[in-house]
């Protein structure tokens, strides 16, 4: 229990180091071999910064715990929006541009909502799985053919800002990105074998602690740049990273973890997980819309994401060791 403990807390340490390592080779590799900015921006970036999830995920599943590869997911984007939206917006409002509201949010809405109709049953499939894929790759090619044409979307156009802003030689470059990639794999099955291990010892289900402490986890790369963001006043790529990060993961982590391994779901994911993902989803619109003329996510907006959030972590706590999960 104790290494299982320690396996954790230092998977995660790791794991966080490794993705932003991992990122800032990667993407400085792209741009030295002539990649442009909107593609390293939207597919490496992109990549990157929800690769703790998508690599845990993975194999969480290939382990053979895919509820703690869709609880890493769904948990992750509740956690993204109450918990790192929220403490940012407490320390700093957000400013929200039009632009979020009028192309991103309704894709993550619709994404959100299409995601209901395949938990339905309580299963997804591997065909299912490879759907999710699918409309993840449309999305990719529908904002590269955006920029292409000159439109380039809100998430894309502060991904390429974040690429220039770390400018790397091509030796540390590619030294970096070697480094990132070996200890995120390492960091991740380090990250699963101790989840595992303390939910079985504490009769929890792997569902719970994806749900809480791996998906917090994983989304410390995104508390970070989003409380970094709103202190250079780059609000927008405070609240894309957010955007970005739970459309990778409702697509993209939950595709390649069904892809792996079938998921069966318990009917909580439905009723109270995704309930939830979705609440706080349409409360960020909410809140997000302009009210004379300012769209601002402000300090009582912030406040009231960090107490639905831990409502919820008190409310998984509380049932997680009943026989029912």
């Amino acid at each position: 229990m104790a290494l299982s403990i320690v396996a954790v807390i230092v998977g995660l340490a790791v794991l966080v180091w490794s993705a932003d390592r991992f990122v800032d080779g990667s993407a400085a590799v792209a741009r030295h071999l002539g990649m442009p900015p909107l593609i390293i921006g939207m597919v490496i970036i992109g990549f990157g910064t929800s690769a703790p999830e998508m690599v845990v995920s993975a194999l969480a599943s290939l382990d053979g715990s895919p509820a703690l590869a869709l609880g890493n997911a769904y948990g992750s984007n509740i956690t993204n929006i109450a918990l790192v939206l929220g403490l940012t917006a407490v320390l700093a409002p957000i400013t929200v541009q039009s632009g979020v509201i009028k192309r991103e949010m309704p894709v993550l809405i619709l994404i959100t909502l299409f995601s209901a109709a395949l938990l339905w049953d309580f299963n997804i499939t591997e065909l299912e799985a490879w759907l999710l894929l699918a409309i993840f790759a449309v999305y990719m090619g529908w904002s590269v053919y955006l920029g292409a044409k000159g439109k380039q979307n809100t998430l894309a156009a502060e991904f390429t800002q974040e690429i220039d802003s770390h400018p790397m030689a091509m030796k540390p470059a590619v030294i970096w990105l070697l480094v990132g990639l070996v200890f995120l794999v390492l960091s991740s099955r380090a990250l699963v074998w101790g989840a595992v291990n303390i939910s079985q010892a504490l009769g929890v289900s792997d569902l719970v602690i994806g749900l809480t402490v791996v998906a917090i986890g994983t989304s410390l790369p995104e508390l970070a740049s989003a409380i970094a963001a709103v202190r250079k006043n780059e609000h927008d790529l405070a609240l894309g990273n957010v955007i970005g990060s739970n459309m990778f993961n409702t697509l993209a982590v939950v595709g390649i973890a069904g892809t792996i391994h079938p998921i069966s779901l318990e009917p909580l994911v439905l009723y109270r997980d995704w309930v939830t993902m979705a609440a706080l989803t349409l409360l960020l619109l909410l809140f997000s819309l302009r009210i004379n003329r300012i769209g601002r996510i402000n300090r009582i907006h912030g406040i009231s994401f960090l107490a639905m959030y831990i409502a919820y972590c008190i409310y998984l706590v509380s049932t997680g060791f009943a026989p029912a999960l």
